[in-house]
């Protein structure tokens, strides 16, 4: 959406966002970072960031954890599978494995904004590549914003803006952003 400000009031799409729209605006927007804070309980309930099983969509929680590329680690590698409790902090899982829970619940709040903070860097490069086919996929309407240090996770993103010192230095498409000779310490792109 486009983004807005006139005398200290903001705007998102021509809506206003005062503090009668600022919850609504704000439940609409999912935040991923680098490190995702789980709880001592099952993964369901992780995932839907509650503490009661009974008042899960489950088929939205499949649905989620499918899109984030953990539901098969979940169905086929746990013996309680989804009712699986993490343990502290999630002690029992990779890290690229709490990221794709952290990302799986994010996408079971249904948000129209998703905000991917590094949210991906404990992943091999084959899963994560799968992991935004996926979500390139799931929703055209979702609007994704990523922060990464690896210029080639945002290969198929429609914008890209190389942030330095707090303002935008470059921006443009994939192609655009490569074929500059100066690639602002970028070492990981694709031709």
């Amino acid at each position: 959406g486009n983004l807005a400000f006139a005398e200290n009031i903001q705007y998102v799409d021509g809506v206003k966002i005062d503090h009668d729209t600022k919850f609504l605006w704000q439940e609409m927007i999912s935040y991923v970072p680098q490190k995702i804070n789980l709880f001592d309980s099952s993964i369901e309930c992780n995932i839907a960031f509650i503490k009661d099983e009974k008042n899960i969509d489950k088929k939205l929680m499949e649905k989620s954890a499918k899109i984030a590329q953990i539901h098969d680690f979940i169905v086929n590698e746990l013996a309680e599978g989804y009712e699986t409790n993490l343990g502290e902090k999630g002690v029992k899982l990779s890290g690229g494995q709490i990221q794709r829970l952290g990302i799986a619940r994010a996408l079971y709040r249904k948000s129209k904004v998703l905000i991917l903070d590094e949210a991906t860097s404990a992943l091999d490069t084959n899963t994560e590549k799968e992991l935004f086919q996926s979500l390139f996929k799931y929703d055209p309407s979702l609007t994704i914003i990523l922060i990464t240090h690896r210029l080639s996770v945002a290969k198929n993103c429609d914008k890209i803006f190389i942030i330095e010192k707090g303002s935008i230095i470059q921006s443009g498409n994939y192609e655009q952003i490569v074929s500059k000779k100066n690639l602002y310490g970028f070492e990981d792109f694709e031709l």
